[in-house]
């Protein structure tokens, strides 16, 4: 029986003192929280699987509140997002969510996160990200980017960003949101990355491409982990790898 492998962790990085990211992996959620060693989860290709990352944004109050609602919102909503347009409105629905809890309660005033991740179909998946968490691809020809990053652009020399053109939830005034939703075929032997930019920006393409190509599922979560912290480990650090197997 065809089936999708998970394997992921979520660590704090070694320069902040909180981990503000939060993950899904279908029904189960990670939020705010460290895993020592990647975990890895097995399940039947057939009902929609939601993979995704949510990192807070740094610099504003909340941001772990802000990842772990958009995680379990996209955890409830996993089985119904079959189609891009339903993707699109369960985004919407945790941008609402995050804008209202943000409402009502002072303390969380301008709380917000990005979100990236896949929806594995029987036949395709659908990649979507809103900010700068990204979707890879990370087959065989070559690690190629999925997400589009929410960033303006790059001044001359300048590899990365923490500046965001679009988020869910993030101001003061509620403000609607343009996701990034595209629908890829899918066929065995298909891997994926869904990170937060606590690896993209510390690890550069062609040293996580190099890694991909020598490791899968829990040992490439983990060296893909490690090359992060070996930089420096200056952020937040989630990932999710994700291989569809023939049987």
């Amino acid at each position: 029986m065809p089936y999708v492998a998970v394997s992921a962790l979520s660590h704090p990085g070694l320069l902040r003192e909180q981990n503000e990211d939060s993950l899904v992996i279908g029904p189960w959620t990670l939020c705010a929280t460290v895993t020592q060693n990647p975990q890895t989860f097995v399940f039947p290709l057939g009902v929609p699987l939601v993979v995704a990352v949510a990192d807070g944004i740094g610099g504003q109050p909340a941001g772990e509140v802000a990842s772990a609602l958009v995680v379990r919102q996209l955890a409830a909503l996993g089985p119904s997002l079959d189609s891009e347009g339903a993707v699109q409105e369960a985004l919407a629905v945790c941008n609402h969510a995050v804008f209202a809890a943000a409402d009502s309660d002072p303390e969380l005033a301008t709380m917000g996160t990005t979100v990236a991740g896949t929806v594995v179909l029987p036949e395709s998946l659908i990649a979507f990200n809103v900010g700068d968490s990204r979707v890879l691809d990370a087959s065989r020809e070559g690690l190629r980017r999925v997400s589009v990053d929410d960033n303006p652009p790059l001044e001359p020399g300048q590899r990365t960003t923490s500046l965001l053109t679009q988020a869910l939830g993030g101001a003061r005034q509620p403000a609607g949101i343009t996701p990034h939703v595209t629908t890829r075929p899918l066929a065995a032997g298909d891997r994926y990355v869904v990170c937060t930019d606590g690896l993209t920006d510390t690890v550069p393409d062609e040293e996580l491409d190099e890694l991909l190509r020598v490791h899968d599922d829990g040992k490439a979560a983990f060296e893909l982990w490690r090359a992060a912290i070996e930089a420096g480990g200056p952020d937040n650090i989630t990932l999710a790898v994700v291989r569809i197997s023939a049987d």
